[in-house]
């Protein structure tokens, strides 16, 4: 490749003897262009393809220094070298300090040493350029990176920041220029808060390679702290020695604080921040290795919110929530700095009393949780009403690990909640038993739907007067495989624990209701089929949805089917259950007041509600002769009942005597043994047929 080269000069004899020495030169090839005047130099230029000028700085249309000046601006990147007599040295000198490369002297133009001159500034400014991109590339790189670079001389004097390392240590990289790097990288441990010694002091030192401590603060020029990490090397020259050192860093505030926050995360309830299971475990082991070496107890509470679930579905997951949150705040007040507030899931909660002491002091504790949470609490505009079961186990009595102790505290909970709810009990041995019995219930709950283990029988509702059927309560029977007749009593508790109690209750609407549609197709006195609603399904989202797809399945018209729903069900949201039972009057239902007289005994519900029966409570019933005051109860309801002319039945007739009594008070249905056990299908059928229902039964 042949190197072109520009002579710019008004002396013809000059051009030709650089002419003849480089086009004979075997440094070359070269090819040669002459021209006379500056414009016609910066117009050459202009065009390109030039590698190297000759230029004489007096010229017909320039002079002095601002000859080199205009050609340089015209190709900053081209060699050019400057010619002149001895006693232009002068001129030549200055152009070499404004960028020339060099000046060649009249006189020695004909040197065999002015081709490989000119050569060599040539390729020098190849190498030159090269060298620039691999500069310009490097710094991109840098500059372009996360992490910040900083290198300083061999005294530890800064020569270099990236962008990244003005940005995080706030110092720009002119202000930095020439600064010990202690001024600009200063840390200090973020444990100890005392100064930590420099890593490029420790390179400097031992000329290895040096990494921060964990937790290192890099003070920031305005004196605001980051935390960060780095590593500090030694820059080595082409002779492999040290000629300063690197520091790499960055900042990892955003990614330590994630960290902690991810730690946090996994080990507590993200709804309350309560610890969650992983970290209650992890403390209750802690807690029982202190009571060993301190010969104390610690108790385990495990919290069930009682009907929780009917909130949530009737006010929605949010109120559920806030419900939530208001029931954490109280808790964590009802114990000490040293205790545990823990939140298991749903509507769970265990609390752990490290070193309880003695057994006054965790009653102290649990009956201080029942009295605070009955307590309303603001929901919006809502002024919700909860309780809690409690089941307490005390090490090391009831368990020596965190995973039985807690077991033993939730088998004692549903305890609580079989005694009645709102209370606490102590974990006893014999509790293992019912827990069995209830895991093995539900198993064999999830099943019995699927396998039609479920059966009706019904109760028939007779008129006192003349001991006409008038409607019958349907009650539910598993016909288990190998247990036999199983009454609602040993299950349905845990069908509602467990989450089985809606489905189960929509199977026996269903049943009950395609039960009577048959007694009526077979043209048998129609009646009216009862069925109890449990408070679940009662504020169940889908409830008033499924009765009134039962009834279009069925084809049973609403006036035949009669829900009996308690009163403390209904008395749980007045507004609410209003709004429901308008509903199911409206698909021609009938309501009744199932165990009237056992919850609120508000009679302005009787007013608020479409009511059409009271179901006086067996109790009562039973107790008449027993106790003066069920008496007295049995007359007032049959009295009130008649006055708002509801309908009466009274419940659990057992005896010629009761009859008599309600009789007298002229109570106008019952129900009970007196009259007939629960019956099947096939004999209720029979029992229509024959109209009235003879005393002690079929």
């Amino acid at each position: 490749m042949a190197y072109r080269i520009l002579i710019v000069t008004d002396h013809p004899v000059d051009a030709n003897i650089l002419t003849d020495v480089l086009g004979s030169a075997r440094d070359g090839p070269f090819e040669v262009e002459w021209v006379r005047y500056l414009a016609t130099a910066l117009k050459r230029l202009s065009m390109g393809g030039i590698d190297a000028v000759l230029v004489d700085l007096v010229l017909p249309d320039s002079k002095g220094i601002d000859t080199f000046d205009l050609l340089f601006s015209a190709s900053p990147h081209t060699p050019i070298m400057t010619l002149g007599t001895v006693e232009d040295e002068g001129l030549a000198v200055e152009a070499v300090q404004r960028g020339a490369q060099g000046y060649l002297a009249k006189g020695y133009f004909a040197s065999s040493l002015v081709p490989q001159t000119i050569r060599n500034i040539i390729q020098r400014k190849t190498v030159e350029q090269s060298f620039y991109k691999e500069k310009a590339r490097a710094e991109i790189a840098l500059n372009s990176i996360g992490d910040a670079v900083i290198c300083t001389d061999m005294q530890g004097n800064i020569d270099y920041l990236n962008i990244a390392a003005e940005t995080i240590t706030g110092w720009d990289r002119e202000d930095a220029f020439g600064h010990p790097i202690g001024d600009v990288f200063k840390i200090v441990s973020g444990v100890t808060r005392e100064p930590v010694r420099n890593t490029v002091e420790l390179v400097l030192q031992k000329n290895e390679v040096i990494g921060l401590a964990v937790e290192t603060l890099l003070i920031r020029r305005d004196g605001s702290e980051t935390l960060i990490e780095d590593s500090a090397a030694s820059i080595n020259d082409w002779d492999g020695q040290a000629c300063g050192v690197v520091i790499v860093f960055h900042d990892i505030s955003v990614a330590h604080a994630m960290t902690k926050k991810m730690t946090h995360l996994a080990q507590h309830d993200f709804l309350t921040n309560l610890p969650n299971r992983v970290l209650l475990k992890d403390r209750i082991e802690q807690a029982i290795s202190l009571a060993n070496r301190n010969g104390a107890q610690l108790a385990i509470l495990f919290l069930d919110l009682d009907n929780f679930k009917h909130i949530n579905d009737s006010l929605g997951h949010a109120a559920g929530d806030l419900l939530l949150q208001s029931v954490t705040r109280r808790l964590i007040d009802c114990v000490r700095a040293s205790d545990t507030v823990s939140r298991q899931g749903g509507d769970e909660f265990v609390i752990l009393l490290s070193e309880s002491g003695c057994e006054e002091n965790v009653v102290s504790t649990a009956n201080k949780i029942l009295s605070t949470l009955t307590l309303g609490h603001h929901v919006g505009d809502e002024k919700l009403h909860v309780t809690t079961s409690i089941g307490i186990s005390v090490y090391p009595a009831d368990g020596e690990d965190a995973e039985t102790l807690i077991k033993n505290a939730d088998t004692a909970m549903y305890y609580a909640k079989e005694k009645g709810r709102n209370n606490y009990q102590f974990f006893r041995n014999e509790m293992n038993i019912r827990a069995v019995e209830r895991q093995l219930i539900e198993a064999n709950l999830r099943s019995a739907i699927e396998k039609n283990e479920f059966i009706l029988h019904y109760q028939p509702k007779v008129n006192l007067d003349n001991d006409k059927v008038t409607g019958a309560e349907a009650l539910l029977r598993w016909m288990h495989p190998e247990w036999g007749m199983v009454l609602p009593e040993r299950f349905m508790a845990t069908a509602e624990d467990c989450g089985l109690i809606v489905p189960i209750g929509r199977w026996v609407l269903r049943e009950a209701c395609f039960q009577a549609q048959r007694w009526i197709a077979a043209g048998l006195a129609p009646v009216s089929v009862a069925v109890n609603i449990s408070a679940v399904e009662f504020r169940h989202m889908h409830f008033l949805e499924g009765v009134r797809s039962i009834l279009h399945e069925t084809g049973l018209d609403g006036r035949h089917l009669e829900l009996e729903i308690t009163e403390s069900v209904l008395m749980h949201d007045a507004q609410a259950s209003a709004i429901i039972l308008q509903d199911l009057k409206d698909m021609g239902v009938h309501i009744a007041v199932d165990d009237f007289g056992t919850g609120y005994s508000s009679l302005s519900y009787l007013e608020q509600f479409p009511i059409d029966v009271l179901k006086i409570d067996q109790s009562f019933v039973r107790g008449i002769f027993a106790n003066t005051d069920n008496g007295i109860i049995v007359g007032a309801v049959i009295s009130m009942g008649n006055s708002l002319k509801l309908r009466v039945i009274a419940e659990g007739i057992e005896n010629q005597k009761q009859l008599s009594f309600l009789k007298t008070l002229n109570c106008e249905e019952g129900q009970g043994n007196f009259f007939s056990r629960p019956l099947t299908a096939d004999q209720f059928s029979q029992l229509l047929t024959i109209g009235n229902c003879q005393i002690v039964g079929i």
